[in-house]
């Protein structure tokens, strides 16, 4: 199996490639010391398995996996974890396999094995259990991976002004330009600071710290002004527009 290391220490990098060095079924054909580092690995060398530390600074591990190119393929993935016994209640829930941190010999044969495993009930199955994990995932998100061109880079979500769905895509606008990203933005409204992010409509989910003026609009409702180039209005929808009032006294 083509496998991939992504852990930002060094040292658990070179310990854990020290250990697979032992199956001969287990071929090391690269690192990754961070979140978009390792997305440039996966798809740039198309692992087949995975070992992804989770708690890495910027960027946890479910979040690289939500954020590769839908045309890359899933691998297999051992998560590498410092979580409690409560939280592993959800890798057991979804058949996932993990290591905790410090990894042991034992335990890494174990994860191996039931990573084989799954691999041989059929990669459809396991990319719907491993899906599933993503999708349900609700770590803070620090960083948002935004996609150009052939480019993927980090930015803070303080520097999006809003995210609006067009066509089924969904679009991040800062206050120069605009990246796909890929994440839904239900997702986004649930994983981003709740008091910066406000849903205005459906399509629409803005950053309240880049509005710089609100507008009355149709029916009580408002439109707001971004603090982008072309400071976009974005209307508020009249439900909506019940919930803005509560969120800025004064309105």
């Amino acid at each position: 199996m083509k496998t991939l290391i992504i852990d930002d220490e060094i040292s658990a990098r070179s310990r854990l490639k020290r250990l697979l060095a032992q199956y001969l079924d287990v071929s090391v054909i690269g690192e990754a010391r961070d979140g978009l580092d390792a997305i440039e690995k996966i798809e740039s060398l198309n692992p087949e398995l995975l070992f992804l530390d989770i708690a890495m600074p910027g960027m946890d591990g479910f979040q690289v996996l939500r954020s590769l190119s839908d045309s890359v393929p899933l691998p297999m993935v051992i998560f590498a974890t410092g979580f409690d016994q409560h939280a592993l209640a959800a890798f057991e829930a979804n058949a996932l396999a993990y290591l905790l941190k410090p990894i042991e010999t034992d335990r890494l044969a174990v994860a191996l094995e039931r990573a084989r495993l799954l691999k041989s009930a059929g990669k459809r199955e396991a990319d719907l259990h491993l899906k599933k994990a993503i999708a349900s995932s609700t770590m803070p998100l620090r960083q948002l991976v935004c996609r150009k061109r052939d480019r993927a880079i980090l930015v803070p979500p303080e520097q999006i002004c809003w995210f609006q769905v067009e066509s089924g895509l969904l679009w991040a606008r800062t206050a120069s330009d605009t990246f796909l990203v890929n994440h839904s933005i239900s997702e986004l409204e649930a994983r981003l600071p709740q008091q910066d992010f406000f849903r205005a409509r459906r399509e629409a989910l803005v950053n309240l710290t880049r509005v710089s003026e609100i507008k009355p609009y149709f029916k009580s409702g408002f439109l707001l002004v971004m603090a982008d180039q072309a400071a976009t209005e974005i209307a508020v929808s009249e439900r909506q527009a019940k919930i803005l009032r509560q969120r800025i006294p004064g309105l």
